[in-house]
């Protein structure tokens, strides 16, 4: 009786799996066939734009002032006082220390005195020899009387001469001993202080004019041809990673350094806001192509074939385009596509690129979006 109901069983259940054979069938192979829609997110999607892209050497240096001025001593003595400290901002002519000018002073008054004791002298010869002239005019004198009072004239007058230059430099070493900035800037070092007795040649300040930096960097002997003055630079600074910068080749050097084969480039920045400091390292590229074209983010471009190629999304679907490529910009990380693409197409970067071509996919909303109940489903892109 138990196998009578067993095989009953395995009967019906064979009428069962009999009556949806053939469409079950046929629908599975169908599933089968067609590939799982994939999701991605917008961070995997890259829409191809036109924008100006530009190429050309690597260059990197730590930034230093244009104008620089070490302010020395120029005369000998202690210094009674200090009147601007590190990062000062001083105008041009601003007083910077006081040296003891007490010796300086004297040699001053002395050095007026003789002026006024020469341009004496001078008036008693000038009256002397208006005197003998006219009477050299009347014949009342001889040749050699006239002559030896124009000798005392002349001598008058170098003796006012001397006594002049003596007064300008007595006047030159007092106004020495008040040190002054140079130029309009920053005090970027002191190395004195009251109490500190100096000698001509000691550094006392260092100044420098913040309105305008340099780059001194070096490009490769090999991209000379390439490299002139006005060529604009984009480069990075450290401290400020979010910012870019551009700044213009002022002076190339005509020598290249015979051990490592590169030329030294100067760059000029503008620094009107005083934002950039000396000693940052910077760099950058040189801008010696540019132009404006197709570009699409250079990890959206698959360059390990034989032909670079990117994954587009095209009716919903994925399909692998051959490209053409242009200008790598380094600065922007974005590549010039010449050939394979038009303006407004979806590209697959990052991980997505991995998805075979054929594959239907859904641009998937942001978190942001999905969280909002007003913001409507994303719908894939149209091409």
């Amino acid at each position: 009786m138990l196998t009578y109901r067993v095989a009953v069983a395995g009967v019906a259940l064979g009428a069962v799996a009999a009556c949806g054979g053939p469409e079950a069938s046929a629908k599975d192979a169908t599933e089968a066939a067609t590939p799982m829609t994939m999701n991605v997110g917008p961070e995997n999607i890259a829409v191809v734009s036109r924008e100006l892209v530009s190429s050309g050497p690597a260059i990197s240096g730590s930034l230093a002032a244009e104008r620089e001025a070490t302010v020395r001593a120029e005369v000998p003595g202690p210094v009674l006082q200090t009147l601007a400290d590190q990062g000062s901002r001083v105008a041009r002519g601003a007083l910077l220390a006081r040296i003891d000018d007490r010796t300086m002073r004297d040699a001053f008054l002395s050095a007026r005195g003789g002026v006024n004791t020469a341009q004496s002298s001078l008036n008693m010869a000038q009256r002397e020899l208006d005197r003998f002239t006219k009477l050299k005019e009347a014949g009342a004198i001889s040749d050699r009387e006239f002559e030896s009072v124009r000798w005392n004239h002349e001598a008058a007058q170098s003796q006012l001469a001397d006594a002049q230059a003596r007064l300008t430099l007595a006047q030159k070493q007092l106004d020495d001993a008040q040190v002054r900035a140079p130029f309009g800037g920053i005090v970027s070092a002191r190395t004195a202080n009251a109490g500190d007795v100096v000698s001509p040649g000691a550094a006392m300040f260092t100044i420098i004019d913040p309105s305008s930096m340099r780059l001194e960097g070096s490009v490769p002997a090999s991209q000379l041809t390439s490299v002139r003055v006005g060529v604009p630079v984009r480069f990075r600074i450290s401290g400020y990673p979010d910012r870019s910068f551009e700044g213009r080749v002022t002076r190339v050097n005509p020598e290249a350094d015979a051990t490592t084969g590169q030329v030294k480039v100067m760059v000029s920045i503008p620094n009107a806001r005083g934002g950039l400091v000396g000693g940052l390292f910077a760099e950058g590229r040189l801008a010696t192509d540019k132009r404006e074209g197709l570009t699409a983010p250079a990890t959206a471009v698959d360059m390990r074939g034989l032909r670079p190629a990117v994954m587009r999304l095209k009716g919903g679907r994925v399909e692998r385009v051959e490209v053409k490529v242009g200008l790598k910009d380094e600065e922007s990380e974005r590549v010039e596509i010449i050939e394979g693409i038009a303006l407004g197409d979806t590209l697959l970067v990052g991980a997505a690129q991995g998805i075979s071509a054929g594959t239907p996919v859904k641009v998937s909303a942001p978190a942001d979006a999905k969280a909002t109940p007003e913001a409507p489903a994303a719908a894939a892109p149209k091409n």
